[in-house]
């Protein structure tokens, strides 16, 4: 990983103190020239009763990796990020360990973006598979 690389990524980690994503313990590990990659870790902190992965926990984690995503490659000094609408198939459960959102965007647009966020686990199975919508407004 380069310098930049680095720079991202601790640009990343430091703005979730606070947030959400420091409540989930989301941390940004991983980005390239077209992906940003969070892990979280699998513990009873998200837990739904029966003792795997809440499924809201795994959206929570592709939203926040898929926004940062915007705001990494679509020039955030310059804009507002929101998310706008998410969808999410969980195809596989999680008791333990970590998993791993990875987003890519499939549409850059002006206005919209559309990502896809795989979401897998410690072993490369995919747990989940969600599509983000953004939107880029002016800062005023």
């Amino acid at each position: 990983m380069n310098e930049y690389q680095e720079k991202i990524l601790k640009i990343c980690n430091d703005t979730c103190k606070g947030t959400l994503m420091e409540t989930l313990e989301i941390e940004y590990v991983d980005v390239g020239e077209n992906f940003l990659v969070g892990k979280m870790p699998v513990t009873s902190r998200v837990f739904q009763p029966d003792g795997v992965l809440h499924g809201g926990a795994t959206v929570a984690l592709a939203e926040s990796v898929g926004s940062a995503a915007s705001y990494i490659f679509l020039n955030g000094q310059e804009f507002l990020v929101r998310g706008i609408e998410i969808a999410a198939n969980h195809v596989k459960s999680a008791k333990d360990g970590n998993v791993f959102a990875r987003a890519v965007i499939l549409h850059k647009g002006r206005t919209t973006q559309l990502w896809e966020i795989k979401i897998t686990d410690d072993n490369g199975d995919l747990i989940s598979v969600c599509k983000l919508t953004t939107i880029t407004l002016p800062r005023k």
